[in-house]
Protein backbone atom coordinates (compact mmCIF):
# COMPACT_ATOMS: atom_id res chain seq x y z
CA UNK A 1 0.00 0.00 0.00
CA UNK A 2 1.27 3.64 -1.00
CA UNK A 3 0.11 5.97 1.51
CA UNK A 4 0.64 10.00 1.01
CA UNK A 5 1.33 12.36 4.05
CA UNK A 6 -0.38 15.70 3.87
CA UNK A 7 0.43 18.35 6.32
CA UNK A 8 -2.49 21.09 6.49
CA UNK A 9 -0.65 24.65 7.48
CA UNK A 10 -2.42 27.97 7.88
CA UNK A 11 -0.78 31.12 8.57
CA UNK A 12 -3.68 33.08 10.03
CA UNK A 13 -3.81 31.59 13.67
CA UNK A 14 -5.82 33.34 16.62
CA UNK A 15 -3.67 32.26 19.61
CA UNK A 16 -0.24 32.01 17.85
CA UNK A 17 -0.19 34.30 13.85
CA UNK A 18 2.64 32.80 11.64
CA UNK A 19 2.68 29.30 13.98
CA UNK A 20 4.04 27.11 11.10
CA UNK A 21 6.69 29.13 10.27
CA UNK A 22 8.09 30.36 13.95
CA UNK A 23 11.58 28.89 14.42
CA UNK A 24 12.37 26.12 16.32
CA UNK A 25 16.06 24.83 16.81
CA UNK A 26 17.16 26.64 13.75
CA UNK A 27 14.51 25.11 11.60
CA UNK A 28 10.93 26.36 11.02
CA UNK A 29 7.82 24.30 12.83
CA UNK A 30 6.54 23.32 9.31
CA UNK A 31 10.07 22.46 8.25
CA UNK A 32 10.25 19.65 11.56
CA UNK A 33 7.09 18.37 11.10
CA UNK A 34 7.68 17.78 7.12
CA UNK A 35 11.16 15.84 7.50
CA UNK A 36 9.59 13.40 10.30
CA UNK A 37 6.92 12.67 7.73
CA UNK A 38 8.60 12.11 5.00
CA UNK A 39 11.43 9.76 6.74
CA UNK A 40 8.30 7.17 7.36
CA UNK A 41 5.26 7.77 4.35
CA UNK A 42 5.83 7.31 0.13
CA UNK A 43 5.34 11.01 -0.21
CA UNK A 44 4.60 13.85 2.09
CA UNK A 45 3.44 17.89 0.97
CA UNK A 46 2.41 20.96 3.26
CA UNK A 47 -1.29 22.05 2.42
CA UNK A 48 -1.27 25.65 2.22
CA UNK A 49 -3.33 28.77 2.04
CA UNK A 50 -0.35 31.46 2.34
CA UNK A 51 1.80 32.01 0.15
CA UNK A 52 4.41 33.00 2.95
CA UNK A 53 4.53 29.02 3.78
CA UNK A 54 5.01 27.66 0.55
CA UNK A 55 8.19 30.08 -0.05
CA UNK A 56 9.09 28.49 2.71
CA UNK A 57 8.22 25.07 2.60
CA UNK A 58 10.06 25.07 -1.15
CA UNK A 59 13.26 27.20 0.75
CA UNK A 60 14.04 23.95 2.40
CA UNK A 61 13.50 21.60 -0.56
CA UNK A 62 10.04 20.63 0.58
CA UNK A 63 6.84 19.57 -1.19
CA UNK A 64 4.10 21.92 -0.98
CA UNK A 65 0.27 22.50 -2.29
CA UNK A 66 -1.99 25.70 -2.43
CA UNK A 67 -5.45 25.28 -1.48
CA UNK A 68 -8.05 27.46 -0.73
CA UNK A 69 -8.46 29.94 1.92
CA UNK A 70 -11.56 28.87 2.62
CA UNK A 71 -11.74 25.49 4.20
CA UNK A 72 -13.40 25.10 7.34
CA UNK A 73 -11.06 22.00 8.33
CA UNK A 74 -8.00 20.23 7.67
CA UNK A 75 -10.15 16.88 6.46
CA UNK A 76 -11.20 19.66 3.44
CA UNK A 77 -7.75 20.60 2.90
CA UNK A 78 -6.47 17.57 2.72
CA UNK A 79 -8.53 16.32 0.01
CA UNK A 80 -8.27 19.68 -1.95
CA UNK A 81 -4.57 18.88 -1.76
CA UNK A 82 -4.99 14.97 -2.96
CA UNK A 83 -6.99 15.76 -6.10
CA UNK A 84 -3.88 18.07 -6.92
CA UNK A 85 -1.07 15.61 -6.49
CA UNK A 86 0.21 13.37 -8.98
CA UNK A 87 0.28 9.84 -8.44
CA UNK A 88 -2.49 7.01 -6.57
CA UNK A 89 -2.06 6.71 -3.10
CA UNK A 90 -4.39 3.68 -1.10
CA UNK A 91 -4.21 5.71 2.43
CA UNK A 92 -3.89 9.33 2.96
CA UNK A 93 -2.46 10.87 6.25
CA UNK A 94 -3.23 14.25 7.73
CA UNK A 95 -0.46 15.27 9.67
CA UNK A 96 -0.88 18.57 12.07
CA UNK A 97 0.97 20.87 11.47
CA UNK A 98 2.34 22.30 15.10
CA UNK A 99 3.32 18.51 15.67
CA UNK A 100 6.78 18.88 14.89
CA UNK A 101 7.99 15.45 17.63
CA UNK A 102 5.82 13.67 15.67
CA UNK A 103 7.41 10.06 15.93
CA UNK A 104 7.88 7.09 13.38
CA UNK A 105 6.45 4.51 15.71
CA UNK A 106 3.10 7.27 15.69
CA UNK A 107 2.98 6.90 11.81
CA UNK A 108 3.66 3.88 11.68
CA UNK A 109 0.66 2.97 14.43
CA UNK A 110 -1.63 3.90 12.21
CA UNK A 111 -0.34 2.44 9.32
CA UNK A 112 -0.92 -0.80 11.16
CA UNK A 113 -4.42 0.13 11.44
CA UNK A 114 -4.92 -0.37 7.81
CA UNK A 115 -3.58 -4.48 7.94
CA UNK A 116 -6.93 -4.70 8.42
CA UNK A 117 -9.10 -4.01 5.05
CA UNK A 118 -12.05 -2.99 6.39
CA UNK A 119 -10.80 0.45 7.82
CA UNK A 120 -12.13 3.57 6.48
CA UNK A 121 -10.27 5.71 8.80
CA UNK A 122 -7.90 5.39 11.28
CA UNK A 123 -6.52 7.57 14.15
CA UNK A 124 -4.28 7.37 17.29
CA UNK A 125 -5.12 7.24 20.91
CA UNK A 126 -2.67 7.38 24.39
CA UNK A 127 -3.84 5.91 27.22
CA UNK A 128 -3.88 8.32 30.47
CA UNK A 129 -1.33 6.97 32.87
CA UNK A 130 -2.44 5.82 36.34
CA UNK A 131 -1.04 8.96 37.96
CA UNK A 132 -2.88 11.40 35.96
CA UNK A 133 -4.56 13.87 38.10
CA UNK A 134 -8.56 14.29 37.80
CA UNK A 135 -8.28 17.83 36.55
CA UNK A 136 -5.98 17.08 33.62
CA UNK A 137 -8.14 13.81 32.89
CA UNK A 138 -11.32 16.27 32.50
CA UNK A 139 -9.37 18.69 30.27
CA UNK A 140 -12.06 20.03 27.72
CA UNK A 141 -8.79 20.48 25.37
CA UNK A 142 -7.66 16.66 25.66
CA UNK A 143 -11.09 14.41 23.94
CA UNK A 144 -11.05 11.56 25.38
CA UNK A 145 -12.31 8.11 23.13
CA UNK A 146 -14.41 4.88 23.79
CA UNK A 147 -13.40 1.81 21.84
CA UNK A 148 -15.15 -1.21 21.22
CA UNK A 149 -13.66 -4.89 21.45
CA UNK A 150 -12.43 -4.66 18.15
CA UNK A 151 -10.57 -0.85 18.92
CA UNK A 152 -12.93 0.63 16.57
CA UNK A 153 -14.29 4.31 18.13
CA UNK A 154 -17.39 4.34 19.34
CA UNK A 155 -17.39 7.99 20.40
CA UNK A 156 -15.24 10.89 21.33
CA UNK A 157 -16.04 13.76 23.86
CA UNK A 158 -14.61 16.87 25.52
CA UNK A 159 -16.56 15.25 28.83
CA UNK A 160 -14.80 11.68 30.76
CA UNK A 161 -16.43 8.78 28.98
CA UNK A 162 -17.40 6.55 30.94
CA UNK A 163 -18.61 7.96 33.96
CA UNK A 164 -17.72 5.79 36.56
CA UNK A 165 -21.23 6.16 39.13
CA UNK A 166 -19.45 3.98 42.33
CA UNK A 167 -15.81 5.46 42.40
CA UNK A 168 -14.78 8.09 43.77
CA UNK A 169 -13.36 10.50 40.90
CA UNK A 170 -9.64 10.69 42.06
CA UNK A 171 -9.05 7.38 41.66
CA UNK A 172 -11.18 7.19 37.80
CA UNK A 173 -7.86 6.42 36.11
CA UNK A 174 -6.78 4.34 38.55
CA UNK A 175 -9.69 1.84 37.69
CA UNK A 176 -10.18 2.05 34.36
CA UNK A 177 -8.20 3.09 31.40
CA UNK A 178 -9.29 6.37 29.73
CA UNK A 179 -7.55 7.07 26.10
CA UNK A 180 -6.60 10.35 25.26
CA UNK A 181 -7.23 11.34 21.12
CA UNK A 182 -4.47 12.09 19.15
CA UNK A 183 -5.20 14.24 16.07
CA UNK A 184 -3.13 12.28 13.65
CA UNK A 185 -6.00 10.65 10.57
CA UNK A 186 -5.60 8.69 8.09
CA UNK A 187 -8.40 7.92 5.10
CA UNK A 188 -8.50 5.57 2.83
CA UNK A 189 -8.83 7.89 -0.44
CA UNK A 190 -12.08 7.07 -1.98
CA UNK A 191 -13.24 7.55 1.84
CA UNK A 192 -11.49 10.99 1.89
CA UNK A 193 -13.59 12.00 -0.91
CA UNK A 194 -16.82 11.39 0.62
CA UNK A 195 -16.45 12.39 4.31
CA UNK A 196 -15.69 16.10 2.30
CA UNK A 197 -19.23 16.35 1.29
CA UNK A 198 -21.07 15.04 4.30
CA UNK A 199 -22.80 18.51 6.29
CA UNK A 200 -21.87 19.25 9.79
CA UNK A 201 -23.67 17.53 12.28
CA UNK A 202 -25.06 18.26 15.87
CA UNK A 203 -22.90 16.14 18.00
CA UNK A 204 -19.58 17.64 15.89
CA UNK A 205 -21.32 21.14 16.00
CA UNK A 206 -22.17 20.38 20.22
CA UNK A 207 -18.38 18.83 20.87
CA UNK A 208 -16.97 20.98 18.13
CA UNK A 209 -15.07 17.42 17.25
CA UNK A 210 -14.87 17.06 13.49
CA UNK A 211 -15.20 12.93 13.53
CA UNK A 212 -18.03 12.68 15.39
CA UNK A 213 -19.53 13.61 12.03
CA UNK A 214 -17.82 10.87 10.37
CA UNK A 215 -19.31 8.09 13.22
CA UNK A 216 -22.88 10.05 13.02
CA UNK A 217 -23.05 8.99 9.31
CA UNK A 218 -22.18 5.48 10.15
CA UNK A 219 -18.01 5.00 9.12
CA UNK A 220 -15.92 3.28 11.45
CA UNK A 221 -12.99 4.70 12.68
CA UNK A 222 -9.91 2.30 13.95
CA UNK A 223 -8.04 3.43 16.63
CA UNK A 224 -4.01 3.13 17.14
CA UNK A 225 -2.53 2.89 20.32
CA UNK A 226 0.96 4.83 20.85
CA UNK A 227 2.88 5.73 24.48
CA UNK A 228 4.49 8.48 22.80
CA UNK A 229 3.41 12.09 24.23
CA UNK A 230 2.86 14.52 21.35
CA UNK A 231 4.06 18.08 22.27
CA UNK A 232 1.96 20.08 19.91
CA UNK A 233 2.38 23.83 19.58
CA UNK A 234 -0.71 26.25 19.72
CA UNK A 235 0.62 29.18 22.11
CA UNK A 236 4.26 31.01 21.85
CA UNK A 237 4.43 29.37 25.27
CA UNK A 238 4.05 26.18 23.80
CA UNK A 239 7.34 27.29 21.33
CA UNK A 240 8.99 27.81 24.35
CA UNK A 241 8.21 24.46 26.01
CA UNK A 242 9.01 22.65 23.17
CA UNK A 243 12.56 24.65 22.67
CA UNK A 244 13.74 23.22 25.85
CA UNK A 245 12.42 20.07 25.24
CA UNK A 246 14.34 19.74 21.99
CA UNK A 247 17.27 20.23 24.18
CA UNK A 248 16.82 17.44 25.98
CA UNK A 249 16.65 15.02 23.10
CA UNK A 250 19.48 16.42 20.56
Amino acid sequence: MKYLGIIPARYASTRFPAKPLAMLGGKTVIQRVYEQVVAVLNDAYVATDDIRIEEAVKAFGGKVVMTSVNHKSGTDRCYEAYTKIDGKFDVIVNIQGDEPFIQPSQLEAIKACFDDETTQIATLVKPFTVDTDFESLANVNSPKVVVNKNMNALYFSRSIIPYQRNVDKQDWVRNHTYYKHIGLYAYRSEVLKDLTSLPQSDLELAESLEQLRWLENGYTIKVGVTEVETIGIDTPEDLKRAEAYLQTIV
